[in-house]
């Protein structure tokens, strides 16, 4: 049975850091490429959009360059998402999600596209962040 299950949300002032884990399971974590997406409130109808994603063609929207940092331990089994100098624009639930090298994925080597959902049929639940000003 596959899990991705997250933790370390919370709230924050802004300027703070905060640290996501997501802790996978039951799919081959090694051969995945596994990220983070989120999904602010209000804006439902956007759905959620990948803000860094890692694996062969690594992922960072340019909202988070410089302030987000990815990170794994050995064969992938968590996922880490270090966020420092948090804005309120931050404020979302955050998503971890994998997904495998399938043809046509955002997953294999060499990607030139951005990730989108459809790449990744792996989910977490969410954690909530929330960035106070």
């Amino acid at each position: 049975q596959v899990q991705l299950a997250e933790s370390g949300g919370g709230s924050v002032q802004t300027g703070g850091s905060l640290r996501l884990s997501c802790d996978a399971s039951g799919f081959d974590t090694g051969a995945s490429c596994m990220g983070w997406f989120r999904q602010a409130p209000g804006k439902e109808s956007e759905g959620v959009t990948p803000i860094v994603i890692g694996g062969p063609n690594s992922y960072y929207a340019d909202s988070v360059k410089g302030r987000f940092t990815i990170s794994q331990t050995y064969a992938k089994k968590t996922l880490f998402l270090q966020m420092n100098n948090l804005k309120p624009e931050d404020t979302a639930t955050y998503y971890c999600a994998a997904g495998l090298p399938f043809p046509g994925s955002w997953c294999r080597t060499g990607v030139k596209r951005s990730p989108v959902k459809s790449d990744f049929p792996y989910w977490g639940q969410g954690t909530q962040v929330t960035v106070s000003s």
